[in-house]
């Protein structure tokens, strides 16, 4: 088994594990592997056909507006990350399948849009390079607005971007504000606006005097969820949604604070990006505005237990997480 197939495997592995440990489960009826699971009152499936998936009817006049190019070539090409992370992006029970929030939003796009979706994984930097060389059109993927992302990119916003610290479920410290985090251990993904947050603020604690926070990095988030169970760090640092499902499903952690991801910048939002002035942003915000107005967005976010991160409206490269320095 290839290393790619075996963390593909892992990563499945882990997400169902979580879904299984809650009650009201649903079997197939013929005594083969679940398919469905409840957590906090949303029940998830988790079968690689997707039959619940939201839908939307083409419209004529946002895909008209859609680059010759991809019209004519009928798929819309998009990148995501995959693990152990439901609801975001994981693998359905095929082992194979990328299911969750993320793909649904693509697809809400694309139907309207008038296309297919083309969904292709690779880790959180290569999304970039791959929209970089052109491979791909689009990622949608949990990514925050930057300012120094939208030097290259284009966005179009459809979640409010949360994120939480998820500390053991016998841990006894609290987190008050950043100040809280000086000489602890806490994992964060590499290229992350959260990375990007807790950097600041410990250059911040260390101007003040305080312990340097020590930050760790994994290659999975199956990786941080293990290390934490095991207290090698004090907390993560990562998407809320994400948290708030482990925290519910697993029962071993719990989340102690939770604050938008460009801190007390502003409120950062989760978009779908695009090269620059490749012309394609334009109809998919429209795409994205006609579902929330027209009710198909807010199903997929309930759907996925999200309905709390829903925006009132799509923008297109809003003020984003602060540069750094």
């Amino acid at each position: 088994m290839s290393l790619a197939r075996r963390r593909r495997r892992t990563g499945a592995l882990i997400a169902l594990t979580v879904l299984s440990l809650l009650t009201g489960a649903c079997g197939k009826g013929d005594g083969g592997a679940s398919e469905t699971r409840a957590v906090n009152g949303t029940t998830y499936d988790l079968s690689p056909e997707q039959s619940t998936r939201i839908h939307a009817d083409k419209v004529d006049s946002i895909a008209a507006q859609v680059p010759a190019a991809i019209r004519q070539r009928g798929t819309l090409i998009v990148s995501g990350s995959v693990g152990a992370t439901p609801p975001l992006g994981f693998y359905a029970t095929d082992d194979r399948t990328v299911i969750g929030s993320e793909v649904d939003i693509a697809w809400l796009v694309a139907d309207i849009l008038g296309l297919k979706v083309d969904h292709r994984t690779a880790d959180f930097a290569q999304n970039f390079v791959k929209v970089d060389s052109g491979e791909v059109d689009a990622i949608v993927s949990n990514i925050t607005v930057t300012e120094e992302r939208k030097e290259k990119y284009d966005f179009a916003t459809y979640r409010l971007d949360n994120v939480a610290l998820e500390v053991p479920k016998d841990s006894d410290w609290t987190y008050t504000d950043r100040k809280s985090l000086a000489g602890k251990r806490i994992g964060v993904t590499s290229g992350t606006n959260q990375e990007q947050l807790l950097v600041k603020w410990n250059d911040q604690n260390v101007a003040d005097g305080l312990p340097k926070l020590d930050l760790a990095y994994y290659q999975q988030n199956n990786d941080y969820y293990l290390a934490l169970a095991s207290h090698r760090i004090d907390g993560y640092v990562g998407p809320n949604p994400s948290a708030q499902y482990h925290v519910a499903a697993v029962g071993q952690s719990k989340v102690i604070a939770t604050w938008s991801g460009a801190g007390d910048a502003l409120q950062a939002e989760i978009a779908v990006l695009t090269k620059k002035d490749n012309g394609l942003i334009g109809p998919v915000q429209q795409a994205l505005q006609y579902a929330i107005e027209h009710g198909a967005y807010q199903k997929v976010l309930d759907h996925w237990g999200l309905g709390g991160e829903a925006v009132k409206q799509s923008r297109i490269d809003p003020p984003g997480l602060p540069k750094r320095g």
